[in-house]
């Protein structure tokens, strides 16, 4: 028998770690019955608002519109004919399968090694950039390494079994490839609450408080939406146009219908004789050139001694339905180039344009060379697209069903685009950045959108009328008329290779919009491309970040190559790497066009008088 002397303190210590077990088990208890309670209040919550949303929405249900479209783009029809020819080719299909099994065995074998405590090698690993993955749980806890593996070879199959499919019209496999992507990053772990680790630890540890706050931000989000559910990038209340962003000082010298002129002061005693005006993209407004002070590329312009102008265009509504491409050029550009003479006296400019702004002044630039019309000196080009041939994913929206979709949008809005129904095509570009990221961190996390000021112009988008919608769709994406050499404007055909003047064509290496290689296809377009006279350039990071680059922030990268070899990756593989920003290299490129210094010019020097204050009536306008 053993000691009783022994058996004390052994006793004491089994009912020390029992009681420490209880105390632990009871702990847990009240966490679960307060986390319970939590998940049954948020339940309680989420009717409230769904029934507070119910009178906004569908007041009465038998007056109720009719229900949505379940397939406006005609994806049916395409997935069809897809996974026709996939099953049509079996040797493909047993091969796709054999893949995927041989990757969840090399899975559940790694998973049975781990779980032995050895080391192991992933089956699969996520791409380079994809951030979904980035908290450390999906690596260093075992069954959520195995739920992102799993998904990853899932959606990498289906993905690649649709890339691979043959005998395809290459229009309808790119348009089926898209949304089959779309469908799988919906699909995400990651997207879902019981199986998002970071969701799970920020639910435990608030006792579902972070779900209650998710469901007000989707309860906001939806009344923002009036009915849809718009989701937040960024708290749009924490700037204000002319306070915080657009604040560069300057006068508004003329206005029409479509846009307002703007004049910048001066921030040098001298500046350079010839102007420079920018057309930015009518879909968004112009302040993405003017956002905080050290990010302004309207300041660091007027620092260099240029006379800035700036197009800030209308924010249409149902009035200006009518307004086309041409009007766009004529009341646009041209009128513009007519105010600039009045205000400074100088018959030549330099002009840049951004974007869809960018081609509306090749368009222009074509209808100058055919009138002989030489005042534009020079062409600068950000992120903008004159051959649509490799225009990238936004070509799925631009076939007969999917514009037919965007006509029916405008005709309910009165013959207008909304700004919002082009934001959410172009964040699908990028859902899994702009729009899954936004749901976690609002509805499930609960956190409240940060203020940022780029987010907050992407937010203040604005609307387009139909007829320039319409022909810009029909004319460049889906026919790419332009490249062609036949597009009509004003009775004149365009014919791209006329435009013999001076260009820089900047593009950026992850533009989803305008993708790199559709930008310097439009490069080679031009006239000017046979004798030297187009400079291309590629910066880093997007669309955006790519453009919008101070030098004092050193980011990113540029490149640069002088030559103009058939194909951008030719381009590319002889370019030269430079670090930071692109600006300075336009610069250099830009004063040499830009004539002689002179007595800094302000507004009202010249014939027109200022009409207001920058940034003036129309960028104020919301949609």
């Amino acid at each position: 028998m053993p000691d009783k002397k022994d058996e004390g303190p052994k006793s004491k210590d089994k009912r020390s770690k029992n009681a420490g077990a209880d105390e632990m088990v009871a702990t847990g208890l009240a966490n679960f019955e307060a986390f319970s309670k939590a998940m049954f209040d948020a339940g309680m919550r989420a009717q409230g608002l769904a029934t507070g949303l119910m009178p906004e929405t569908i007041a009465n249900p038998a007056e109720a519109m009719e229900p949505p479209n379940p397939d406006p783009f005609g994806l049916a029809p395409d997935f069809k004919e897809v996974f026709s020819k996939i099953v049509a080719n079996p040797d493909a299909v047993l091969k796709a399968q054999t893949d995927l099994w041989q990757g969840y065995s090399a899975l559940w074998a790694n998973a049975m090694q781990r779980a032995a405590g050895e080391e192991t090698e992933d089956a699969i690993k996520p791409a380079a950039g994809d951030r979904r993955w980035r908290a450390p749980d999906w690596s260093e806890n075992p069954t959520f390494d195995l739920i992102k593996q799993s998904y990853l070879l899932s959606s990498n199959w289906l993905n690649d079994l649709v890339a691979n499919a043959q005998d395809v019209d290459p229009k309808t496999k790119k348009k089926v490839a898209f949304f089959t992507q779309q469908m799988t990053d919906a699909f995400a772990p990651t997207n879902f609450a019981m199986t998002n680790p970071e969701v799970l630890r920020a639910t435990m540890q608030s006792e579902g408080d972070n779900l209650k706050k998710g469901m007000e931000n989707f309860a906001r989000d939806m009344k923002s939406g009036g009915g849809s559910l718009k989701v937040s990038q960024t708290d749009t209340e924490a700037f204000e146009i002319g306070k915080d962003v657009a604040t560069a000082p300057g006068k508004v010298m003329f206005e029409n219908e479509i846009l307002q002129l703007l004049q910048f002061e001066p921030s040098t005693e001298t500046t350079y004789s010839r102007p420079l005006v920018i057309f930015p993209p009518w879909i968004n407004k112009y302040y993405i050139l003017d956002l905080r002070a050290e990010q302004s590329m309207i300041r660091w312009l007027t620092d260099k001694g240029y006379t800035v102008f700036v197009v800030s265009w209308v924010n249409p509504d149902a009035s200006l339905k009518d307004k086309n491409f041409e009007d766009y050029m004529q009341d646009g550009i041209y009128a513009s180039l007519d105010a600039i003479t009045q205000a400074t006296g100088e018959e030549k400019v330099n002009a840049v344009g951004y974007c869809i702004g960018g081609t509306l002044l090749a368009a222009t630039l074509a209808h100058m060379a055919a009138k002989g019309d030489n005042r534009i000196g020079s062409a600068t080009f950000f992120a903008a697209q004159s051959d649509f041939s490799a225009a990238g994913d936004l070509l799925v929206f631009c076939d007969e069903t999917g514009i037919a979709e965007v006509v029916r949008k405008m005709d309910e809005a009165g013959g207008v685009l909304d700004g919002s129904a082009m934001a959410e095509t172009f964040n699908m570009l990028r859902s899994n950045d702009l729009i899954w990221s936004n749901v976690i961190s609002n509805y499930m996390l609960g956190r409240s959108p940060r203020a940022f000021d780029l987010l907050f112009w992407n937010a203040d988008s604005t609307r387009m009328p139909k007829a320039l919608h319409l022909f810009y769709l029909n004319q460049f994406y889906r026919l790419n008329a332009f490249a062609k050499g036949e597009m009509v404007l004003g009775g004149v055909t365009l014919d791209p290779k006329q435009i013999d003047i001076p260009m820089y064509v900047q593009s950026s290496r992850d533009d989803h919009i305008a993708p790199y290689d559709s930008v310097y296809r439009g490069a080679r377009l031009y006239g000017g491309a046979q004798n030297d006279k187009v400079r291309f350039t590629m910066a880093g990071s997007g669309h955006i970040a790519g453009v919008i680059n101070p030098p004092a922030a050193q980011k990113y990268q540029h490149w640069t190559n002088k030559a103009l070899p058939d194909t951008a990756d030719e381009w590319l593989a002889e370019a030269v790497e430079h670090e930071g920003s692109w600006w300075p290299d336009w610069h250099k490129w830009l004063s040499r066009r830009s004539g002689k210094k002179m007595y800094a010019r302000k507004p009202g020097d010249g014939a027109l008088k200022p009409i207001e204050d920058a940034p003036g009536r129309y960028v104020k306008v919301k949609s």
